[in-house]
């Protein structure tokens, strides 16, 4: 975002806050600054809002850039901010000038709007051209659910009408390829908040199908590239998180169980599992890398605010891998995930993503050098691949940095699949090493990585990338056989056999249903191919075509059919 279209739309925001004060005066103020694609302000409204209400809020920001107030820049006393927030009743204000601890503060007035902000902004309200409010939710102040929930309103603003009516279509678009209604219309998934809890998936028939699916093609690749599977107990001894260090990190995040005076955790990750394996037996180092490759399931409890479909969930599958590896054999495995996620984009139809190089943080374990070592070797890797990558400083793990890689869908919008996390602490923890070739205990180096990610997230994006409309490898059915008459149930039971035989995933509708009703169902399902016979089709002993979409392709033998589906899933 450029640092125009950035103020712009901070300027958008504190006209909006504006507007919201002259609309409901007891209102406090959060915060409210630019996003990507837009901006947000939290207030904590007396009674909230309502959807509708934004229509009133819109109108008072027309009006004040209408008449184009200048932003004027001062900059105060901490101690005349507090003063005069205090007179506003303005307390979150004054939180923030306290935490700042600083004996100057930004302000930002317009009209009789004033604020404490850091800016930049633009010229005067008069500069803004279109903007658009877009939705209302819930917020916690700081983010911190023990805090006051607060009312956040989601605006956009654009430098042009042309630009900011392309971005509400492509808004529009999203909303029908929303996972959430698409997974449930297509019988791929649910959630039944009320009966299971929150934040739990259930897959059904067909989502069940699209997940073997992929899980199939997950295993099939791994082991092409030298990937032990295994798997990891669900419920592991708290102590073990305890050593790993994700106790420290993750307690708030961790489902606890308590029996016969023991206690337990349902596994938040698969990393100590998998160094428990590791350390079964000896190694050296002619063994490694050692590649060990889980379907893991973890659980992790997310705040119910945060919660959203298949995108944040409180029980999910990583394809995740850990390489038990030697310090020199680092660039040539970061080298082969890097390869891998390249040919998983293209198998899955993402031409299009990047990276984020994310370092040190604030809390860490371990030692600065093994850091600036690790994020040294992935930053080269990153650079030999030529992949396009930005850095996000100070949110690495905190074990060791990672690389996250953001692939575009056919909107342009970003989602996040694979991560691969360079590790020299969590060996110490536990002591994880080979014996070299001296025959001196050496310790190992971890590499942790997932190629899809969460098999939930990919779903969700593989959905809305695709609207629903899988390729025909993925298509949890890929032909549907349709009778014209009851009297061809039997013709259509046996081209469906012909077909399943040869390894397709073939359903029949043999209701006494018109074929219009039957295709337009079918349609609506979204399936690839519809196969149609009637008298003439039985008597040629051949089946009629119809491709997603509408497109015939007119009468052929089933052969011909099943070369057609052969040659399009290659």
């Amino acid at each position: 975002m450029s640092m125009d279209l950035d103020a712009l739309r901070h300027s958008c925001s504190h006209i909006m806050a504006s507007a919201v004060k002259r609309l409901y005066p007891e209102t406090k103020l959060g915060i409210g600054p630019s996003i990507e694609n837009g901006f947000y302000y939290d207030f904590d409204i007396p009674g909230g809002i309502k959807e509708e209400d934004l229509a009133k809020i819109e109108k008072l920001m027309t009006e004040e850039i209408r008449k184009d107030y200048p932003f004027i820049h001062e900059e105060w006393s901490a101690e005349k901010a507090i003063d005069f927030f205090q007179t506003q009743k303005e307390s979150y204000k004054i939180e923030l000038i306290r935490e700042l601890g600083q004996e100057k503060v930004s302000i930002y007035k317009h009209n009789n709007f004033v604020d404490l902000c850091r800016g930049p902004h633009i010229a005067s309200t008069g500069k803004v051209v279109s903007f658009k409010l877009l939705s209302t939710s819930g917020a916690y102040w700081r983010g911190i659910g023990t805090n006051p929930q607060l009312v956040r309103i989601y605006g956009t603003a654009f430098s042009s009408k042309k630009e900011l009516d392309t971005y509400l279509g492509t808004l529009e678009e999203a909303k029908k390829r929303d996972h959430r209604i698409l997974g449930r219309d297509l019988g791929l998934i649910d959630f039944y908040y009320n009966q299971a809890g929150a934040g739990l998936v259930f897959y059904l028939p067909q989502g069940a199908v699209l997940r073997r699916i992929i899980e199939d093609w997950e295993i099939r690749e791994h082991l092409k590239r030298g990937y032990q599977m295994v798997n990891t107990p669900h419920i592991m001894d708290k102590k073990l998180w305890a050593k790993s260090g994700h106790l420290e990190y993750y307690q708030d995040y961790m489902y606890p169980i308590v029996k016969e005076n023991q206690e337990f955790v349902l596994k938040p990750m698969n990393c100590p599992g998998h160094i428990l394996i590791y350390k079964s037996q000896l190694h050296s180092w002619r063994d490694l890398p050692f590649r060990l490759f889980e379907l893991g399931t973890v659980y992790r409890y997310e705040k119910s605010g945060v919660l959203q479909g298949l995108l944040r969930v409180r029980g999910f599958t990583q394809d995740d891998a850990h390489i038990f590896c030697k310090k020199e054999d680092l660039y040539s495995e970061i080298e082969g995930v890097l390869d891998f996620v390249q040919e998983a984009m293209r198998v899955f139809g993402f031409d299009n993503f990047g990276a984020e190089l994310s370092t040190r943080p604030q809390e860490f374990i371990g030692e600065v050098q093994d850091w600036d070592d690790s994020q040294k070797i992935l930053e080269e890797v990153l650079r030999k691949k030529n992949f396009q990558y930005r850095i996000n400083v100070g949110e690495g793990a905190f074990y060791g940095p990672k690389i996250d890689i953001k692939l575009k869908d056919a909107l342009g919008r970003e989602w996040q699949c694979a991560t691969v996390q360079l590790d020299y602490n969590i060996p110490k923890r536990f002591d994880v090493t080979y014996r070299d070739s001296s025959g001196k205990d050496t310790r190992v180096v971890m590499i942790h990585r997932v190629i899809l990610g969460s098999l939930e997230r990919f779903i969700a994006t593989l959905i809305e990338h695709y609207a629903g409309k899988f390729p025909l490898w993925l298509a949890p059915v890929q032909v549907s056989v349709l009778n014209i008459t009851s009297d061809l149930k039997g013709y259509a039971q046996d081209v469906q056999r012909i077909l399943q035989e040869e390894g397709m995933r073939v359903d029949a509708d043999l209701r006494d249903e018109t074929l219009q009703k039957k295709i337009r169902e079918k349609e609506l399902l979204k399936v690839p191919y519809l196969v149609i016979v009637g008298k003439k089709e039985k008597q040629q002993a051949q089946v009629s075509v119809r491709k997603r979409g509408g497109e015939n392709l007119g009468s052929m033998k089933p052969q011909k059919f099943i070369d057609i589906l052969r040659k399009e899933v290659k």
